[in-house]
């Protein structure tokens, strides 16, 4: 049984989404991933949403999300959120298996369901996806919008401008329903080609 298929981003420049939303957020600063990030994760909470922060710093991501989410301890207690080391769940067979990753997902979803959340809400942070890991990562996120279509599920991904050249960042932008950048200090959709 789907829940509300409609549900508030936690995001001004995008409103609501349905399950199945998988977009991505293109940042410079610390300050803009936050921007986007925290409301997006506080949305999810306050929606009865499984979520969990894929992050390359967990403790300042805690921290920044405390600022926000005074009552984060009560959420991490309900364990209705996880913030979990990017290497913990990306590399942790010692190497990225797109297939690992994805069953993972799925498995945390059945934990969602049967932890009576209306779905899952993730994001994850590639900033420290290691150079070598790139093209197998692009084929996981092609991979990655079939599934979430089939599942409550809504997944943001983030990648700092600053560790992609041109064609690459158009390349992360196709396999996306749209991406979230900042132009003239306010955050702007552009849909994807596909």
């Amino acid at each position: 049984m789907r829940k509300e298929a409609i549900r508030s981003s936690g995001i001004n420049a995008i409103g609501s989404v349905n399950w199945g939303t998988h977009f991505c957020q293109l940042y410079h600063t610390k300050e803009d991933l936050i921007d986007i990030i925290i409301p997006y994760l506080k949305a999810g909470l306050e929606n009865n949403e499984f979520c969990i922060w894929i992050t390359s710093n967990s403790q300042e991501a805690r921290e920044a999300f405390k600022k926000s989410v005074p009552d984060l301890d009560i959420y991490l207690e309900k364990r209705q959120i996880e913030i979990i080391p990017y290497n913990d769940w990306y590399l942790k067979a010692g190497f990225f298996d797109p297939q690992e990753v994805l069953k993972g997902w799925v498995e945390k979803y059945n934990k969602a369901l049967t932890s009576d959340y209306d779905g899952l809400r993730l994001t994850e942070d590639i900033f420290s996806l290691e150079e070598e890991y790139r093209d197998d990562f692009a084929e996981y996120e092609k991979e990655i919008d079939r599934v979430i279509g089939k599942y409550q599920i809504i997944a943001l991904c983030t990648y700092h401008l600053n560790e992609y050249n041109a064609a690459e960042i158009i390349d992360i932008i196709t396999n996306y329903q749209f991406a979230l950048v900042k132009k003239e200090g306010k955050w702007e959709q552009i849909k994807s080609s596909r």
